[in-house]
């Protein structure tokens, strides 16, 4: 049987961290936040964020625009934030309508405030092992083998997904950290067995029950990012279920990888805002 993985703890310890800290100063670390689509589960998304926000001590500015928001109006709105002194951390919440172009949105964030950690000068300094602003699930992940002890190098690790949210950034993570990383998708030739010669596997597809026992050499760590949903319940890329009974270490969906997440927005949102205010 598994040892479970556990985000929300871990998350609500480093949240508990940063409440701690951020009572020392008397300027607080303020994030804004811009949601440009109609999507149910980004609002979900955006209202946890505020929630957590508010309760460890930031402040929340939050701009939501309807479809006819235009590209100038969003360059506008971003440009002025990054001349905000009052602003620390700037997240544009993924996907935008689709008249817009994340990327081309996303790099005009001042990298400093780019708390999501996807500016291209960010991705950047990752790639070459100098981060500064690590994309937030990547981070909550390596954040989660950090407190369970789990060492990387030497491991061969298969992870799932090639996005630039997850796949790409966890894996320059763990070749900097000196593990074997196989980077696949959903469609890659003979999944399972690059799956059983892996130590560990970090699935973010959005595939429901991608990964099954069959796939998973006993003792492996399983890292579950992806989410589905099935009627009213929220479902991982893992068949749960069965791969608890043969793994060493697993994450489960909900309450695993997704509270890291925010929690690691807020400590990149605290780093830039000790570094903006010149307190480092």
């Amino acid at each position: 049987m598994a040892m479970i993985l556990d985000g929300k703890k871990t998350a609500q310890k480093i949240l508990d961290n940063l409440k701690q800290n951020i009572s020392k100063y008397d300027k607080k670390p303020s994030l804004a936040v811009i949601l440009a689509n109609d999507s149910e589960a980004s609002k979900i998304y955006v209202a946890n964020k505020e929630k957590t926000a508010k309760e460890t001590g930031f402040n929340f500015k939050m701009y939501q625009f309807d479809k006819s928001v235009t590209k100038e109006q969003l360059k506008n709105l971003i440009l002025e934030l990054n001349l905000d002194n009052s602003v620390h951390g700037i997240i544009v919440q993924l996907p935008l309508f689709n008249h817009l172009d994340g990327k081309e949105i996303i790099g005009l964030i001042d990298p400093k405030k780019d708390v999501d950690g996807f500016h291209p000068y960010n991705m950047g300094k990752l790639a070459q092992g100098n981060p500064s602003l690590i994309c937030a699930t990547p981070k909550g992940i390596m954040t989660l083998f950090k407190e369970y002890n789990i060492l990387l190098q030497g491991k061969n690790v298969l992870v799932i997904g090639r996005s630039n949210i997850v796949g790409k950034p966890v894996s320059l993570l763990l070749i900097n950290e000196g593990a074997t990383v196989f980077c696949a998708n959903s469609k890659t030739k003979n999944l399972k067995q690059i799956a059983l010669n892996s130590d560990i596997i970090i699935s973010a597809t959005g595939h429901k029950n991608l990964v099954t026992k069959d796939m998973v050499k006993e003792g492996a760590i399983i890292i579950d990012v992806g989410i589905s949903r099935e009627g009213n319940r929220i479902r991982g890329d893992v068949d749960f279920e069965n791969v608890k009974d043969i793994a060493g270490w697993i994450t489960p969906v909900p309450k695993g990888v997704g509270p890291m997440t925010i929690a690691s927005l807020m400590e990149n949102t605290f780093e830039a805002f000790l570094t903006l205010e010149g307190l480092k």
